[in-house]
């Protein structure tokens, strides 16, 4: 029972924190590139998680480091730029319901690489939930047809990453404390975004005097700090007292969070996305459901 209500907690911390990392990551490219901030976020978070837990990953075992390495491109590297390109185009609540596929590619790709089976209620929840992307996507388009919502894919793109990194935690890292995994996950991945932000210009004189730098830098590090490096030990800890599906499951919240940040931020949101939004998230529910 102790479990189970810490599981719970731990999934409502989660919902907070990163519904809140969509309106951040809108806000932040007020004053940044992309590529700026995607580098940025992984750095700063880096360098936290280094403070705090580079003494945990002497624990990492030498057949393991190749998993963690691999967690972390698909966890964190990579989606760090794909949200950030995504929101260039897109709005951030969109942005966050969209994240929601992240359960259901869990499954998808929990039996088909991992051979982790799936009951039929399940895949009923895999179909529902595509068809409510399909609808939230073609509706967005039709009601913001200054965005381009092709750039939705880099979202799609992220959530199968994610749901592979969920799944390889699970089987192959559940040993491993969640700082471990979390810090040893940077140690693959900071210079390389270290080598990416010396050629966004990120260092140039016009950066720093762009009226929108300052606050920018503010958001990234809230962001980083909170967004991307409490959460992924939280979530690491989520995925390893519970199950991949579960963990994933956060999405069920973090798309309530970050809409009500986006209609307070004037983005537009009409009847059918709301609708389509439900459709995606009973999807996730049914995905969600045990075996009888």
């Amino acid at each position: 029972m102790q479990n189970t209500n810490v599981k719970w907690l731990y999934l409502l911390v989660l919902s907070l924190i990163w519904g809140s990392s969509f309106i951040l990551i809108k806000k932040s490219l007020l004053g940044l590139t992309p590529f700026q901030l995607g580098a940025l976020r992984t750095l700063i978070t880096g360098v936290f998680l280094f403070a705090v837990g580079l003494k945990s990953i002497k624990s990492i075992k030498k057949q393991e480091w190749k998993w963690v390495i691999i967690s972390g491109f698909l966890g964190s590297f990579i989606p760090a730029f794909l949200f950030a390109i995504a929101e260039t185009e897109i709005d951030s609540a969109i942005t966050s319901i969209l994240n929601s596929l992240v359960p259901l590619n869990a499954i998808l790709l929990g039996f088909a690489i991992f051979k982790i089976g799936f009951t039929r209620r399940q895949f009923l929840g895999v179909i529902i939930g595509f068809i409510g992307t399909s609808i939230l996507i073609l509706r967005g388009a039709d009601l913001n047809p200054n965005q381009n919502y092709l750039y939705a894919g880099f979202v799609i793109i992220s959530t199968v990453m994610y749901a592979l990194n969920v799944n390889i935690i699970k089987k192959y890292l559940q040993n491993v404390k969640p700082l471990s995994i979390a810090t040893g996950n940077y140690v693959a991945i900071m210079i390389p975004a270290l080598i990416i932000l010396m050629f966004t210009d990120f260092f140039s004189e016009s950066t720093y005097k762009h009226p929108d730098f300052k606050m920018a830098m503010v958001y990234v590090v809230i962001l980083s700090l909170f967004g991307t490096a409490l959460a992924k030990v939280l979530f690491n800890t989520l995925v390893q007292i519970s199950t991949p599906v579960f963990a994933s499951s956060v999405t069920y919240l973090m798309p309530v969070v970050a809409l009500i940040w986006g209609l307070l931020d004037g983005e537009e949101f009409g009847v059918i996305q709301v609708i389509a939004s439900a459709i995606i998230l009973l999807g996730v529910y049914l995905a969600n459901k045990k075996k009888a």
